[in-house]
Formats: C-alpha cells, structure tokens, sequence
C-alpha cells in the first residue's frame, strides 16, 4: 500500500484502540452520514486549483431541477470539451463539496469544462431517482452546451465509484440518440456484477468496507426493479456501441475486479477501453489528494488521457 494512505489508515486504527465502537452505519441518519463524509473528504482536499471560474446553477433532473457546479478554468475560451461529472458516495452520500477539489482539478489540468452534478440521493430517493437525474442533467448540458460552453460533439461523461456506474448507465441509455456521450471516464467504478467478485470477498476495507457496501446496496433498493438493469451492469448491459473508455482501479480497493472486469467487456462489445490500476491505492483516492502524492501523479495520468480523448 502507498505508505501515506497506509499512515492515515494506521493512525485512524490507533486513535480508536479503547475507544466504544462506532454504531453500525445503518442506524446513524444518513445526514448524519453525510455530514461525516463531506467533512472528512473537504479536509483531505485542501490545496485544489483556486485560479477557476466556479459557479452553481440548476440543470434540470427527472422531476425538477437540481444542483450542479460548472467549472471554468482560467483563460478558457469560449468553448471548450466538456465533462459531465457524477460524484460517489453508493447512491446515498456525497455531494458537490465532497468532490469540488477533485473536480478543480479534472477542469484546471485538461482545460475544459467540468460540470458535478448534485443527483437526488437514497434512501429518500430510492432508485431509479439518482440515475433519471443522471440522464436528464446530461440531455441538459447537451440542450444547453452553447450556453455553458460544452463543445457538444466532445462531451464526456464520468464519475467515481458510483458516480461511475452512473456515467456507464448514461452512456448506454445514450448511445442510440442524436446527441450523445463521446466518452466515459469511470474511476473505480461500481458495477455491481452478477457475482461477488474475489476482491469483494477479500477486502473489507480500507475505506470501503463490506457493512457500507451492504448498506448502500439497501438503500438504493434497486435489486428486484423492473429497470434494475439500469445499475446492474454485468453480464446482460448491452455495452455494443457505447463511447470508448478508460476504467480506473486501485490495488486496494474492493471494487476493483469489477472494474477490470467491466474495461474487458467493453473491449469484448468492440468498445475502445483502457483499463489502469493503481496497485498502491485505496477506494476514493482521488478525492484525497491531500494524504498523498500519488493522487496528483494519478489524476495528472487519468486527465491527458481525458485530454487525448476529446482532441
């Protein structure tokens, strides 16, 4: 493990030695959930590009509008590629504060537009909620890409974990219409294979744990939904016809074989994908760039992919 992430995991093990366990997250509010993890992240992310235009405006969602943040960077012309952004948190937490850092970054480094979209979250909005929105807010950017600056024709979408699997549903739900997806950026996403896959058995942990994982998959409530599909994305997601991709893992994460494994299937479907893993790294890394060095070294790595993409 990069020894920066191994010291905060350590120290964190070491603070609780003695202390009361923490309650299971199941029982905690999930504001309360929130609220930790957007506290915890924004402190891990300090030192993110400041030199951008930022903004926060309404896109519309799948029954209303929503949030989103557009990000500018400095001397951009007038119109530039373009990158719809999912955030992660399993469908139920995380938000535009937890993921700014990361995304000032992806728009600072690339030179094109990012725009983080504030979906509707479980378990107050169970599925498909946060996947409609997904859809409807990039339809928007599309509808709106003069407006916003988005190139239409070089638009991709991305996200981070399950922001992930919701750029991929995106980009199949997308691929037969007039304007769609030129790309999809998906970082240590979340695919929810047909089965459990042996890095999920393996690791509990760091990060993400097998207890999070089961409340995530809970509180969606997709499994037995007529459109489960939509975030089920193994073995039956038609894949043929999607843009092409690069797929993101760490070596310690437990969702990385099913990122592999999804980069495989793509290819097999006649999907251009690329596929790296980052042996060293824990789930949510990017959104940590404060804990290690490596982070900047990845997201440098992960954005001229991006940029070679959309030239």
């Amino acid at each position: 493990m990069d020894p920066h992430f191994k010291a905060m995991i350590d120290a964190a093990a070491k603070a609780a030695e003695g202390q009361p366990a923490p309650p299971p997250i199941d029982v905690i509010p999930p504001e309360m959930v929130r609220a930790g993890y957007r506290m915890q992240r924004v402190a891990q992310n300090q030192n993110a590009p400041q030199d951008l235009e930022v903004r926060d405006l309404q896109v519309d969602g799948a029954d209303g509008p929503i949030g989103a943040r557009l990000y500018v960077p400095k001397d951009a012309p007038a119109t530039t590629p373009g990158l719809v952004y999912f955030h992660g948190g399993g469908f139920a937490i995380g938000d535009l504060e937890s993921h700014d850092g990361h995304c000032r970054r992806l728009a600072a480094y690339s030179g094109f537009r990012v725009i983080s979209i504030d979906y509707r979250l479980a378990p107050e909005h169970p599925f498909p909620a946060g996947h409609d929105d997904a859809l409807a807010a990039t339809r928007w950017v599309f509808a709106h890409a003069a407006e916003i600056g988005f190139d239409p024709a070089r638009v991709a979408v991305g996200g981070c974990s399950a922001g992930g699997n919701l750029a991929a549903s995106v980009s199949i739900d997308m691929k037969a219409e007039a304007h769609h997806p030129a790309f999809q950026l998906l970082l240590y996403p979340g695919i929810w294979p047909d089965e459990e896959t042996q890095s999920r058995k393996d690791l509990d942990g760091p990060i993400l744990t097998k207890a999070a994982i089961a409340w995530f998959d809970k509180v969606l409530a997709a499994t037995g939904h007529p459109q489960a599909h939509r975030a089920q994305l193994g073995s039956k997601a038609d894949l043929a016809g999607t843009p092409p991709a690069l797929v993101v893992t760490g070596g310690y994460d437990p969702l990385k074989d099913e990122g592999r494994d999804f980069a495989a299937r793509l290819n097999a479907a006649g999907v251009r994908a690329e596929h790296i893993e980052y042996p060293g790294l824990v789930h949510d890394f990017y959104i940590m760039a404060d804990v290690s060095p490596a982070v900047e070294a990845a997201t440098r790595e992960t954005v001229e992919i991006l940029k070679a993409a959309l030239a």
